[in-house]
């Protein structure tokens, strides 16, 4: 134990000795909270039934949202193929059905999972279970240089990493703060979640929920390793402890539930309906122009998003990737849901197509790979906007994309190496 946490602890002793000489105790029987944090909160048993209930938010969000994620891909293909159908004018039409029927139907295919993992997050918020995991994750957290309430906005980062950094105002140590900002990017973020999905869905189709909880959790350890850094060789010095107050367990209401999960949801909306829709629009001219009417503009090998996606290639071939991988990664320095999105014009499929496509393009090893990027790579444009404002700074905000790009290759590269060897 730390001569900060020894300090702490022995001041706290001699309180409860005082405490124990001026007040006269009544024993009363224990609460259900009480004998629930006998176990939820075990050193021991504490951490594995967090990981296990992380394991089940993201399997019951896979599972569950397949038949809603069809109907809505259903529904925007047949508008697509209408569009087409129906407009001479081959630029217009494929504007209409590949560019805005199409992007609408890449971005909110994703909708049905992302609002799954918002309802069974705000779940366990509700429940009181939340503060109980930043409490059993805080020793960990200390032994890294971070300290317990850095776990919430870490855990915010599963949903969107904007608000999670923002949420570390909270944090009163201001090295404790920057530190949790500068790894919060790593948490997978609901955007990555629709690339993870795919690709895990495709190669590892029978264990595609222990896939994508490993991604969730490779994530967490790489913010473990680079907190570890940062306060090793940037900031000096002790995380400071954790005091906070554990709420009774409550049974989730279901208007709190639903309204919470609806807050982040129309968040979601409002980003697909600028950013990513805008997103969509401009990888569809990249992959469509030069135009050539002669063969309706899918001229992909020769558009500008193959030019990005060639110049790209050599960097990315070591992990079994082609220049396509190259494009969808540029376009998900916009927003990581657009990957999906621009996979599907470079292929000229629409998104449910794109699963019976990446097999040509994709081993499970690369597959890997690829997610693995998705992971760590450059942060979002809103992410970046968020770490300028929060750090204060470019330089920081750079040295932030800097070592997520030296991150992102050497680990995508093991990984790769590794998992073509099994």
């Amino acid at each position: 134990m730390d001569l900060v946490s020894e300090l702490a602890l022995a001041r706290y002793e001699k309180i409860g000795e005082i405490v124990d000489k001026c007040v006269e105790r009544i024993e009363k029987p224990k609460t259900f909270s009480d004998l629930m944090d006998i176990v939820v909160t075990d050193k021991y048993v504490g951490v594995p039934i967090f990981l296990a209930l992380m394991w089940a938010v993201f399997q019951f969000s896979y599972s569950v949202s397949v038949p809603f994620s069809d109907a809505i891909n259903v529904f925007f293909s047949a508008c697509a193929e209408w569009a087409k159908a129906s407009i001479g004018n081959q630029q217009l039409a494929s504007l209409v059905g590949d560019g805005i029927f199409g992007g609408w139907g890449f971005i909110l295919v994703f909708l049905p999972p992302i609002a799954f993992v918002f309802v069974a997050l705000a779940i366990l918020e509700d429940s009181g279970y939340l503060p109980r995991a930043a409490f059993v994750m805080d020793r960990i957290m200390t032994k890294i240089g971070l300290q317990g309430k850095s776990f919430i906005p870490m855990l915010l980062g599963f949903g969107c990493n904007v608000p999670a950094i923002m949420a570390t105002r909270t944090i009163e140590e201001e090295v404790d703060r920057k530190i949790t900002i500068m790894v919060n990017p790593l948490m997978s973020c609901s955007a990555r979640l629709p690339v993870y999905m795919l690709f895990a869905g495709v190669f590892f189709e029978k264990i595609a929920g222990a896939v994508i909880t490993f991604m969730y959790l490779l994530g967490i350890a790489l913010a473990a390793v680079m907190a570890t850094l940062l306060r090793k060789f940037v900031f000096r010095g002790k995380a400071s402890p954790l005091l906070m107050e554990l709420p009774p367990y409550t049974v989730p209401a279901p208007k709190v539930v639903l309204v919470n999960a609806w807050n982040k949801v129309l968040i979601f909306l409002k980003k697909a309906s600028t950013v990513l829709f805008a997103g969509a629009l401009i990888m569809w001219f990249l992959t469509t122009h030069p135009w050539s009417a002669t063969n309706g503009g899918e001229i992909v090998g020769k558009s500008y998003a193959s030019l990005i996606g060639h110049a790209v290639a050599p960097l990315i071939k070591p992990m079994g990737l082609d220049w396509t991988a190259g494009v969808a990664l540029v376009g998900g320095v916009m927003a990581k849901e657009i990957v999906i999105g621009t996979l599907g014009m470079v292929y000229g499929v629409g998104e449910k197509s794109v699963a019976n496509v990446i097999p040509k393009h994709f081993t499970p090893a690369s597959a890997l790979a690829m997610m693995t990027i998705t992971l760590i790579y450059v942060p979002c444009l809103a992410t970046l906007g968020v770490l300028r404002s929060e750090l204060g700074s470019w330089k920081w905000t750079a040295f932030v994309v800097a070592y997520e790009l030296v991150l992102a290759y050497v680990v995508a590269l093991v990984v790769y190496n590794v998992f073509s060897l099994i």
